[in-house]
């Protein structure tokens, strides 16, 4: 079944053109800077939320792959347990840990999935216009297909996430979290283990709190990581970061992932900046990580 949702898209039509991508000046993952020419395209004001996806599932009774065990056969290794649904989910140390180490905070947990993010218990209701989360790359095609859209690419991903500032360290300009009010839900504490929140967010927040970058997009830095439709090339070395850990679920064709989320330290992962990437295996979900859509 097909059809655009009537829970309201807002696009945000962009002219594209030369631009030019990625850093020089912070994880090795983002360099070189390239030349890239972007084609016009439109792309969602906001990431898809909650009550976004909920429609689609409404029409079309998906089910998402954080909802689907795995198989005996394709995974014999595992036990039953760990073959069961669910998810990575993030959880708070109860102080410092080696930061090397990102199974300090992340454990996979039975029953967590989109409407349920952090496992039996938990919940999104009075969060209809948070970011869904608990989505795969697969589960954001299926989606795609849907809404009659597709995914953003890395490079309309980034030069929509600059919003005209080309070369600026930020979404906003080169100032930093700590120089004024705060621009974006990223981690406000010593991570993993004191979070005191973002304007009173931790976890999640609804999309729109903070301010639009100057394309007028929301949430282009931090809340919640965002797929994107292009391959992680070999063009750039691989990234040592564990903010994104990958599942058991593991598949080839891993996909870039932009913007940085919630559990972004300074200390730890300084990837709330347009140029920043890390990938996913397209069958990964985790409690950070959603997607918006282009066309």
């Amino acid at each position: 079944m097909t059809g655009a949702p009537s829970t309201c898209v807002e696009w945000v039509g962009l002219p594209g053109g030369d631009v030019r991508l990625g850093s020089d000046d912070f994880y090795p993952e983002e360099s070189p800077v390239v030349e890239r020419t972007v084609r016009p395209f439109s792309i969602s004001r906001t990431p898809v939320t909650n009550a976004q996806f909920a429609q689609f599932i409404r029409a079309t009774s998906y089910v998402t792959t954080a909802e689907q065990s795995l198989s005996p056969r394709e995974f014999p290794h595992l036990s039953n347990n760990q073959r069961a649904a669910g998810s990575l989910v993030f959880t708070p140390t109860l102080g410092p840990v080696d930061l090397t180490d990102w199974k300090q905070w992340w454990a996979w947990v039975q029953g967590a999935h989109w409407r349920a993010p952090s496992g039996p218990g938990s919940s999104i209701e009075g969060k209809d216009d948070h970011p869904v989360v608990q989505v795969s790359y697969l589960d954001v095609q299926a989606y795609c297909s849907w809404a009659e859209a597709r995914l953003p690419t890395e490079e309309e991903w980034e030069y929509a996430a600059r919003g005209g500032l080309e070369g600026a360290t930020y979404a906003w300009g080169d100032e930093s979290q700590d120089e004024g009010a705060l621009k974006a839900n990223t981690w406000q504490g010593v991570f993993p283990y004191r979070n005191t929140g973002a304007n009173g967010w931790v976890g999640t927040s609804p999309v729109g709190v903070f301010p639009p970058n100057g394309f007028g997009l929301l949430d282009v830095t931090g809340n919640v990581w965002e797929w994107t439709s292009s391959p992680w090339s070999s063009r750039h070395a691989s990234s040592s970061c564990s903010c994104s850990p990958s599942s058991e679920r593991a598949v080839s064709e891993a996909r870039v992932v932009k913007g940085g989320s919630h559990l972004c330290a300074p200390e730890y992962c300084l990837r709330y900046r347009p140029a920043a990437r890390t990938q996913q295996t397209p069958d990964s979900s985790t409690t950070h990580l959603g997607f918006r859509i282009a066309r």
